[in-house]
């Protein structure tokens, strides 16, 4: 019932107006975002750190929340099964993510392909053009980025910013149904990484 309404309920596409970030660069136009910050009172160094050795037991939350993602079910290790103890973008960038830009103690971008035909497979290994070219139809394309600015007082904001496009409207229709249902505990668990991150940094 949830995924027949998310279906049918109406997409509009979103295009940026100017580059800023590396995310522009990869994802420019976009039919689902998602977008949280927060203030940290470190250095740009010591949150760009943090978000690279952040792992899922330090995210309050996280074990419930993906485990409700994956209806309970094991599967195979991925972000939202991840292993205790380990960075938790490193697995990303293992376990179905690419790492499309870095920008060093100011920005990451990881994609991955979030619908897809089929029958279709990758013809050799994908690079980060491949993701930022793909427009054939039945795909949706997903990316992620954490950024940090320089704030006064020794402060640093945190943001992170998720966005996705459908190239038809057959894949926008599939993408719709499943980004509504999951977007409240996704959105809950954006919240939390960032909060986590913020601790690492100010206190380690």
């Amino acid at each position: 019932m949830f995924f027949l309404i998310g279906e049918a309920l109406p997409v509009n596409e979103t295009q940026i107006q100017a580059q800023q970030t590396e995310l522009d660069k990869y994802v420019p136009v976009y039919q689902f975002e998602e977008f949280h910050s927060i203030l940290v009172h470190a250095p740009r160094e010591r949150v760009f750190k943090a978000i690279q050795e952040i792992s899922a037991d330090e995210i309050s939350l996280f074990r419930a929340l993906t485990w409700a993602r994956r209806f309970g079910q094991s599967g195979q290790e991925s972000i939202l099964n991840a292993p205790p103890h380990q960075p938790l973008l490193a697995r990303a960038l293992r376990t179905g993510f690419m790492k499309l830009a870095e920008d060093q103690d100011r920005e990451i971008v990881l994609g991955t392909l979030v619908v897809r035909p089929p029958l279709w497979r990758p013809n050799g290994r994908p690079t980060p053009d491949d993701f930022k070219e793909l427009r054939a139809a039945g795909f949706a394309v997903a990316a992620i980025n954490f950024r940090i600015q320089d704030e006064v007082g020794g402060f640093s904001l945190l943001t992170t910013e998720t966005r996705a496009y459908a190239t038809d409207a057959s894949a926008r229709r599939k993408f719709a149904a499943y980004w509504r249902v999951i977007y409240p505990g996704s959105a809950l668990i954006r919240v939390m990484w960032l909060r986590a991150m913020r601790h690492r940094a100010e206190t380690r």
